[in-house]
């Protein structure tokens, strides 16, 4: 079974190496060219996946899982036979006998014969251990169930983390989309200003403002750049793909986001199949298994012993006889440690208050999981709320600035208050990606809280 799941965890490992060598082969030019470089359309749910099956953490969680199956599988083979297989030869000296001390002595042949020799196979098999083996299987089975839980987790947390970056990559090339917007009204009111000056329709001050805000703008340009370059450099190391690869998101902020209708079932049984929680559950069925394999100490062992050998020279009679001969048997071995009465009081003791430990810890850990889920949800009906609001923001903020441009070029306003329009207009179609983008990523926590990501 185990052969099975891994061959097919190599076989999607490959899939997924394939399609990405097609996918980086296939590049989109665009803003990436200006940048020196190709770009890579990426949707969120590509890069999510990319991540989950080519991240080098979540990569060595998977060949941790493979060893704790291997670790299995050895503590299975305990239930078999021991088996032992042994040979011997000897060649012995001539054999000095001492009278009256050391005073006198006399040397002669071993008897029957110098030589000796023995070749057998002796078996042990555990018939009773007072459920100490069953124990062994069952902590094993714990542990590799944890390994799973840790790979499904620490792929959640890499998708997360990509999810995370990919939308801050989103949200700064958005950004980068509404400086460069700026940068023209910046440049056509710098002209504008220019031809007003020239026509003394306006100060020299109104000219040295406006150049101000214009290097503003081209500040703001270069550092927006600078912070797409580090994310994708973030975003790159996290779907393990070179650094000079650039990621230009196929997605935009205006995707459509989940109705919170479809997250009540999420929020509903988000405790119970929380990465968290089943991980305390399991760690409380392995100290359970360890308990028992403990209380085992106190009872018999039962085994059943067989042996068949070949030996020579013949000892069995007296004298010994100078020929070969081959015997066996077959036996039971009862083994019972009188000191595990005292010995093993304590370690039980303890085993159970371990236990008790970590079913208050599992408890402890559920609270926490249904608080961070419930106050989830509340942030993310707030985040749709804000997004609807700062929809209705962006419209009053360009009309406004239409209003008061035309108002400044017919001089009925200051330069001031056509700068402060501007940022308005800027400050509130940024404010609409960050709510968007927030919301998406609040999504995205959930899904990681309720062990669905």
């Amino acid at each position: 079974m185990y052969k099975y799941a891994y061959d097919g965890k190599r076989m999607f490992l490959t899939f997924a190496v394939l399609s990405l060598t097609i996918f980086l082969l296939n590049p989109i030019n665009g803003i990436a060219q200006a940048r020196g470089s190709y770009g890579y359309k990426l949707s969120l749910t590509e890069a999510v996946q990319f991540a989950k099956s080519q991240n080098k953490w979540v990569l060595a969680a998977n060949i941790g899982e493979d060893a704790a199956a291997e670790d299995r599988k050895d503590g299975y083979h305990n239930a078999l036979p021991t088996v032992n297989a042994s040979g011997s030869y000897q060649r012995f000296s001539g054999l000095t006998l001492f009278t009256e001390g050391l005073g006198h002595s006399s040397t002669g042949p071993r008897k029957p014969t110098a030589n000796s020799a023995a070749l057998g196979v002796d078996a042990l098999f555990n018939i009773y251990s007072g459920g100490k083996q069953r124990a062994l299987e069952r902590e094993l089975d714990s542990r590799l169930n944890l390994a799973r839980l840790n790979t499904r987790e620490e792929s959640g947390n890499i998708a997360l983390q990509t999810a995370n970056q990919y939308l801050d990559l989103l949200r700064l090339n958005e950004l980068q989309k509404f400086i460069l917007d700026q940068l023209k009204r910046a440049q056509t009111r710098l002209s504008n200003i220019n031809s007003l000056y020239r026509n003394q329709k306006v100060t020299r001050s109104d000219v040295l403002r406006a150049e101000v805000a214009l290097s503003n703008v081209e500040l703001a340009l270069e550092q927006n750049e600078n912070d797409i370059a580090i994310t994708n450099q973030k975003f790159d190391v996290l779907i393990n793909v070179p650094d000079s690869v650039v990621i230009l998101p196929a997605d935009s902020a205006a995707m459509p986001k989940p109705e919170m209708a479809s997250i009540l079932p999420l929020v509903a049984t988000g405790e119970a199949s929380s990465y968290v929680v089943q991980k305390a559950i399991e760690s409380v069925e392995r100290q359970k298994a360890r308990l028992k394999g403990t209380q085992s100490g106190n009872l018999p062992s039962l085994g059943l012993y067989a042996a068949y050998g070949l030996n020579y020279p013949n000892y069995l009679f007296s004298p010994a006889v100078d020929q070969a001969y081959s015997i066996g048997f077959v036996g039971l071995k009862v083994q019972y440690s009188i000191s595990s009465i005292y010995h093993n009081k304590s370690k039980v003791t303890a085993d159970r208050l371990r236990v008790k430990e970590l079913e208050l810890r599992q408890e402890a850990y559920s609270d926490n999981v249904r608080t961070e889920i419930k106050a989830y949800y509340i942030k993310y009906a707030e985040a749709l709320r804000r997004i609807s609001v700062n929809e209705h923001s962006v419209v009053q903020a360009k009309t406004n600035y239409k209003i008061v441009n035309t108002k400044y070029l017919n001089q009925l306003s200051l330069l001031t208050d056509l700068l402060d329009a501007d940022n308005l207009y800027q400050e509130s179609r940024f404010n609409l990606v960050k709510a968007q983008t927030d919301a998406l990523a609040i999504y995205y926590h959930i899904l990681y809280t309720t062990g669905h990501l």
